[in-house]
């Protein structure tokens, strides 16, 4: 079975990704869309059965109808070009879909959402998001009761780690918040119509750099796995 990820390889962090999901399933075939075009890209999407939107820099704010705002980390055209356009494909297909820290955010501006170009200088918190000195921060999370999150992960609270700038200001129509920090901050989202878009769960923390056992980071690998492979006999067959 084969996975797409927008971004799997190039600095030490993006090293994570594939380990972690293989940590599930050691036979999935990992293909990292890093580097391609987005025909390129696109074409092979096609071949698989669920995508993963990695973290990285910043969303462009022109892409939410925000000017560039002080406070605005590195941004990347290119990248933002290739994720719209394969979220954009993976969902007309309700393919399943994992997003991750930047891929939160960039699900939530495809879909008609906002971001806070700089949380700490627009919505100031107690609440340590970003890195620092290039550790993670780590700060608590409430789990919705009821919310596919809550039934993958069977916890409805946890300790997660944090590396973001860049949040979730406006939740886009179709979405559901399924977990947030003390200081309300948007910390996981989901279809708000359940499946009927297929399988959809993003996390504005890191699984990959967490603990496996932590059922906030494990328990996710395994069921967008589960996920994907149930698409590929739906949609491909088990060849």
């Amino acid at each position: 079975m084969k996975v797409a990820l927008s971004k799997a390889s190039g600095k030490a962090p993006y090293l994570n990704y594939i380990p972690w999901l293989k940590k599930a399933e050691e036979e999935i075939d990992c293909i990292d869309m890093n580097g391609r075009t987005v025909e390129e890209a696109l074409e092979l999407l096609n071949g698989c059965s669920g995508l993963v939107l990695t973290g990285g820099p910043d969303v462009e704010p022109k892409h939410y109808k925000r000017p560039n705002a002080e406070g605005l980390g590195a941004v990347d055209a290119a990248r933002d070009e290739l994720e719209f356009a394969l979220f954009r494909r993976a969902h007309e297909r309700n393919m399943p879909i994992l997003g991750i820290c930047r891929g939160l955010q960039l699900i939530n501006v495809a879909l008609g959402g906002s971001l806070y170009v700089d949380q700490p200088s627009e919505s100031p918190s107690d609440v340590e998001h970003r890195q620092l000195e290039g550790v993670d921060a780590e700060h608590h999370v409430m789990v919705e009761p009821g919310t596919l999150l809550m039934k993958v992960s069977g916890v409805t609270e946890g300790e997660v780690n944090s590396a973001h700038h860049q949040a979730i200001e406006d939740l886009a129509e179709g979405l559901l918040r399924s977990a947030e920090s003390p200081d309300g901050n948007v910390e996981a989202i989901e279809w708000r119509d359940g499946g009927r878009n297929g399988f959809l769960a993003a996390v504005q923390w890191h699984p990959e750099r967490m603990d496996f056992s932590n059922p906030l980071s494990g328990h996710l690998a395994e069921r967008f796995l589960f996920e994907a492979y149930s698409y590929k006999l739906l949609m491909m067959g088990d060849d």
